[in-house]
C-alpha cells in the first residue's frame, strides 16, 4: 500500500510542477492531454477565459472506426494529429503541452509528437537525457580525435628495435 501511495503522490506533485511552470508563461492556450488504459483525450483550453477551444479523442465516432484499440500509441498518434488539424481550422497555431501527471513518454509523447508534425507549434522537440548525454560524449570523442588531443601512439617493439639498431 505505500508503493501505491508513494506513486500517486510523486504524479500529483509532477501534476503541481507542470501546471505551475505553464501557468507562469500564460501567452498560449495549453493542449492538456489525460490517458485512460483504453482511451486518450486531449484539449485545447484558453485559461484566460476558462474554455475549452478544442478537443480530440479517442471516444469520437471518426477515430472508433479507424482504430482497434484505443489506448496505444497509434491512437495517441491519430488523436494528435486530428487536435492539430482541428486547433489549426479554428485559427490556433501555438500552443503549451500540458502532459498534467505522465511523464512525456509513450503515447504522450506520441499525441505531442504527431501533433508538432500536423504543424502545431509545441516548442521544441523534447530528447530524453539519456540521449543527450550520449550525444554529448560522442561530440567530444569526435573532436579531440579530430584535433589529436589523445596520447600520442608509443613505437611498436619491432620500429624500437629498427631505431635502436
Amino acid at each position: 500500500m505505500k508503493y501505491i501511495k508513494r506513486i500517486a503522490l510523486r504524479r500529483l506533485r509532477r501534476k503541481f510542477r507542470v501546471r505551475n511552470r505553464l501557468k507562469k508563461s500564460l501567452t498560449r492556450p495549453r493542449l492538456s492531454v489525460f490517458r485512460s488504459h483504453r482511451h486518450i483525450y486531449a484539449q485545447i483550453i484558453d485559461d484566460t477565459q476558462a474554455r475549452t477551444l478544442v478537443c480530440a479523442s479517442t471516444v469520437e465516432k471518426e477515430l472508433r472506426q479507424q482504430l482497434k484499440h484505443g489506448g496505444n500509441i497509434e491512437a495517441a498518434k491519430l488523436v494528435g494529429q486530428l487536435i492539430a488539424k482541428r486547433a489549426l481550422e479554428a485559427g490556433i497555431t501555438q500552443v503549451a503541452f500540458d502532459r498534467g501527471p505522465y511523464k512525456y513518454h509513450g503515447r504522450v509523447a506520441a499525441l505531442a509528437d504527431a501533433a508538432r508534425d500536423a504543424g502545431l507549434d509545441l516548442g521544441p522537440k523534447k530528447l530524453p537525457p539519456e540521449a543527450s548525454e550520449v550525444q554529448a560524449e560522442q561530440a567530444t570523442k569526435k573532436a579531440s580525435k579530430a584535433s589529436g588531443n589523445g596520447k600520442p601512439k608509443s613505437p611498436s617493439t619491432k620500429e624500437a628495435k629498427k631505431t635502436s639498431s
